[in-house]
C-alpha cells in the first residue's frame, strides 16, 4: 500500500537481473523475438524474417479476454519468457443455469519448451480482467478492478517463490492505472490517476510515489521507454504517438512541498507532476506517424534504433528517427487482431527453428473450475447456507502436516489458521486477491458445515504433491529383426 509519497527514495535499482553469456549460434535472435497478442492466441514473431507462432492458443469465440503479453525473466531460465494475463469471459453461472465461475489468470510461457505455466489466479465477478500489464528485468505490475476501486499488483520476477503484492489498494484515496514501467531492475512503475489523469511513478521499491518527470494528459498512454531509460515512446488518444526524452531517475528531495499533495502523503485529486521533475536532456518531442489511431500498444527494439506500434490490429515497424510523416519500414501481421506487443531482449543462443508452441491455458483454467465445484450434496437450495468452507495453503516440495487435515476442528483452525474462502455459487472460492499461486503450492480445502466433512487437495498445477515419489517409466519393449 503507497504510504506517502517521497522526492527522493530508493527505488532506482533493485535485485540484481541474472547475468548470462549465450553463445550465439547461426541464425541467432540477435534482434530478439516480438511477443503479441491476437485472436488465436499469445504468439512470438521473428523480426528479422517476420515468420511467427502461436505459442499459447487460446480457445474461439473470445472465451478468454488476454492482457499483454510482456517479456520477463524466470528461474532457472537463462532467457526472458513470455507473461500474459487472461479473464474467463465465458457465460457466468448464476444460481438456476451452468456457467463459469470467473477468473483472473496470470500465466508465464517459455516460446523454446512449450511450457506454459499459470503463476497466480484470482476470482473476478466484477470486471473484464487485469489491465496494463508491465514488466521489466525485476518486477511485472498490472492493474485489476473496476468502477473507480483499482489496484495495481506487482510481482517480483526475480523471486523464486511468492505471488503478487498490493502496491496501491482500492481502498487508498487514489487509485492507479499502470502505463509503463523503466527498463533494467528498476522498480519505478509509470501510473496514471484515476480521476484526474495526473502521471506519477510508482516506487515498487520504496514503496512510495515519486513526481512523474514528464507532463502527459489524462488520455495519454500506454508508454514504452527505449532500454537504455533516455527516449519515452506515448501513445497519443489520436495522431499515433510520440517520442520524447526521459530520465529514469528518482528526482533530488526539494525542501519545499510537492506540488498537489496533501499533508498526509496521499497525491490530492488536483495532483499534478512536480514541475522540477522534468527531463535534463531538452529536445523536441517527435511524432510517429500523425495519421495513426490511438496504438494499443508500444515496444522498442533491444538496440533502442526501432519503435513497434500496435495499431489498427496489426504491428508497424517505425525507424525512431523518422520524421512523423513517414510510413512503417515494416508491417506484420496484417488483419491479425493484434491488441498487445512486447519486445525481448537478444536471444543469441536460439532460433526461431527452435520455437515451441504450449497446450495453452484452457486446461489450468477448467480444471480448477472442476476441482472448486461444491459437492453435490452441498450445492442445494437448502445446503447452500449453511455450507463452509476452509482453505490452506502449504508448500508440497515438503513435507506438510496440511496436507491431511480432513476435518475444520477448533485444534486444527487454532494450529494452522486457514486462508479466507467461501460460497460462490455452484462452486467455492479463495477470497483475496491472488490467492491461488502455482508451482509447488498446494491447498487442502474442507467443505462442511452442511454435509460431512469432504476434504481434498488442489493446486493450479495439478493435485499430485511436489514431494511425491516419482512414478518410474515403464520400459518401453525393444523392437527385434522379423
Amino acid at each position: 500500500m503507497i504510504a506517502t509519497l517521497a522526492a527522493a527514495c530508493g527505488g532506482g535499482g533493485g535485485a540484481p537481473t541474472p547475468t548470462h553469456s549465450p553463445t550465439p549460434l547461426a541464425g541467432g535472435l540477435t534482434s530478439g523475438l516480438i511477443g503479441y497478442a491476437a485472436g488465436a492466441g499469445v504468439g512470438v514473431l521473428d523480426p528479422a524474417t517476420g515468420k511467427s507462432v502461436i505459442v499459447a492458443p487460446l480457445p474461439a469465440g473470445g472465451a478468454f479476454r488476454v492482457a499483454g503479453p510482456v517479456w520477463g525473466p524466470a528461474p532457472d531460465v537463462p532467457y526472458q519468457v513470455l507473461y500474459f494475463t487472461i479473464h474467463d469471459d465465458r457465460p457466468a453461472e448464476s444460481r438456476n443455469s451452468p456457467g463459469v465461475t470467473p477468473y483472473d489468470w496470470l500465466f508465464r510461457v517459455d516460446p523454446f519448451t512449450g511450457v506454459i505455466d499459470p503463476v497466480a489466479a484470482s476470482q473476478d465477478s466484477q470486471s473484464e480482467g487485469p489491465i496494463g500489464p508491465v514488466a521489466n528485468g525485476h518486477y511485472l505490475a498490472l492493474t485489476v478492478g473496476c468502477c473507480a476501486a483499482y489496484e495495481v499488483d506487482a510481482l517480483d520476477l526475480t523471486a523464486r517463490s511468492g505471488g503478487l503484492k498490493p502496491l496501491a489498494k482500492p481502498t487508498d484515496p487514489v487509485t492507479f492505472f499502470t502505463e509503463g514501467v523503466a527498463p533494467g531492475a528498476s522498480g519505478l512503475i509509470a501510473v496514471r490517476q484515476f480521476g484526474t489523469g495526473a502521471w506519477f511513478w510508482l516506487n515498487a521499491d520504496a514503496g512510495v510515489l515519486n513526481p512523474f518527470p514528464l507532463k502527459l494528459g489524462p488520455d495519454d498512454g500506454p508508454i514504452a521507454i527505449s532500454p537504455d531509460g533516455s527516449m519515452a515512446a506515448v501513445a497519443l488518444p489520436d495522431h499515433g504517438a510520440v517520442i520524447q526524452p526521459i530520465s529514469i531517475a528518482i528526482p533530488i528531495a526539494s525542501p519545499t512541498p510537492t506540488p498537489g499533495v496533501t499533508p498526509s502523503g496521499t497525491p490530492s485529486p488536483a495532483a499534478s507532476p512536480s514541475a522540477h521533475a522534468s527531463p535534463t536532456a531538452a529536445a523536441t518531442p517527435r511524432p510517429v506517424n500523425t495519421g495513426l489511431p490511438h496504438p494499443d500498444g508500444l515496444a522498442w527494439s533491444p538496440d533502442g534504433r526501432q519503435l513497434l506500434v500496435a495499431v489498427n490490429g496489426e504491428l508497424e515497424l517505425y525507424a525512431a528517427s523518422a520524421p512523423g510523416t513517414s510510413q512503417p519500414t515494416n508491417r506484420f501481421l496484417t488483419g491479425g487482431s493484434v491488441s498487445g506487443v512486447s519486445w525481448s531482449t537478444p536471444v543469441p543462443d536460439r532460433t526461431f527453428a527452435s520455437v515451441k508452441a504450449s497446450p495453452g491455458p484452457q486446461a489450468a483454467v477448467d480444471a480448477l473450475l472442476a476441482a472448486t465445484k461444491l459437492p453435490a450434496a452441498a450445492d442445494t437450495a437448502e445446503n447452500r447456507p449453511f455450507t463452509k468452507v476452509y482453505l490452506w495453503q502449504f508448500d508440497s516440495s515438503r513435507t506438510s502436516p496440511i496436507s491431511a487435515i480432513t476435518d475444520a476442528t477448533p485444534s486444527v483452525l487454532a494450529a494452522y489458521p486457514p486462508l479466507a474462502a467461501g460460497v460462490v455459487l455452484h462452486h467455492w472460492a479463495a477470497s483475496d486477491s491472488w490467492a491461488l499461486l502455482g508451482g509447488c503450492i498446494r491447498y487442502r480445502v474442507v467443505i462442511t458445515g452442511s454435509i460431512p466433512p469432504v476434504a481434498s487437495t488442489i493446486g493450479l498445477t495439478g493435485d499430485t504433491l511436489c514431494s511425491s515419489p516419482k512414478a518410474s517409466p515403464t520400459p518401453t519393449p525393444k523392437a527385434s529383426a522379423s
